[in-house]
C-alpha cells in the first residue's frame, strides 16, 4: 500500500512537473529568453509564512550551507525541483524485483 502511494504522489508530482515545463518552455518561447517559474516564487504564491519559516529555520540550523547551496536551491525552475522529487518517490516506490532461483516462503 505504502509503495502504491509513493509510486502516485511520484506520478502526480512528475505530471506536475510536465505542466510547469511547458508553462516555462512558452513563456521562453514568448520573450525569445530562457524564463523559467522558480521554487521560491511557487512556494511563496502557495503559502508565504511557510516558506519565511522555512529559510528562517534553514538559516538557523544550516547557517554554513546557506548562502552558498540552500539559497540557491530556491531560485532553481520549479520543473527541475519537481522532476527529481518525483523520480526519488517513484523510484522509492518501484516494486522488488522478483529473486530467479529462490524460493519464497
Amino acid at each position: 500500500m505504502i509503495r502504491f502511494l509513493l509510486r502516485f504522489i511520484g506520478l502526480c508530482l512528475l505530471a506536475t512537473a510536465f505542466v510547469f515545463f511547458v508553462y516555462d518552455g512558452t513563456k521562453s518561447i514568448a520573450n525569445h529568453q530562457f524564463v523559467y517559474t522558480k521554487v521560491g516564487d511557487v512556494w511563496a504564491i502557495i503559502d508565504q509564512n511557510s516558506l519565511n519559516f522555512v529559510q528562517d529555520w534553514l538559516k538557523q540550523k544550516a547557517l554554513w550551507a546557506w548562502d552558498p547551496y540552500l539559497q540557491t536551491s530556491f531560485d532553481l525552475p520549479n520543473w527541475v525541483v519537481l522532476g527529481i522529487l518525483a523520480t526519488f518517490l517513484i523510484l522509492l516506490g518501484r516494486k522488488k524485483k522478483p529473486l530467479i532461483g529462490y524460493a519464497r516462503d
